[in-house]
């Protein structure tokens, strides 16, 4: 299963990339909710080989993710693989100067399955993906406005 939109800031490339970047933020937001969050590398700069361990509720049930960067071009790329029970994930988000002060910002995410209730739940939520596809776009909006929000502050 795969989601994709793309989003327009009026920030720089490098800037609104610098800004994607900050991982810490990610964490300490993720803990906020109730995850557990731990990172599993030794890196002091954003690249290829950063990973994490959380754990989180989800539906009542305790969910173990591990997440580990696969892919990282500034300013242009960065590519993370995720795997929990029985799905494996892939996100990635692609940014391309559209001018000097406007960056179009492409965000994927795919979803691979492992096993079979996984298969299950998957078809689930692919009847309802249209809603699902609208909260999606609907977050990455959200979080385009985040990114000026922050350049211009």
């Amino acid at each position: 299963m795969k989601f994709s939109t793309r989003e327009d800031v009026e920030v720089p490339i490098d800037q609104a990339f610098a800004l994607i970047c900050d991982f810490d933020a990610y964490e300490r937001s993720a803990m906020r909710r109730g995850a557990e969050v731990r990172r599993m590398d030794d890196m002091t700069k954003p690249g290829v080989g950063m990973k994490w361990a959380a754990s989180f509720k989800m539906r009542g049930k305790k969910r173990d993710l591990e997440m580990e960067m696969t892919r990282f071009e500034r300013p242009n790329e960065i590519c993370v693989q995720s795997s929990t029970s029985g799905i494996d994930g892939t996100g990635q988000i692609e940014l391309l100067a559209l001018s000097r002060n406007r960056t179009r910002v492409s965000v994927v995410f795919e979803l691979k399955l492992t096993n079979l209730s996984a298969r299950l739940l998957v078809q689930l939520l692919k009847l309802a993906k249209n809603s699902l596809t609208k909260r999606y776009r609907l977050r990455v909006a959200e979080y385009a406005k985040s990114i000026e929000d922050r350049h211009q502050s």
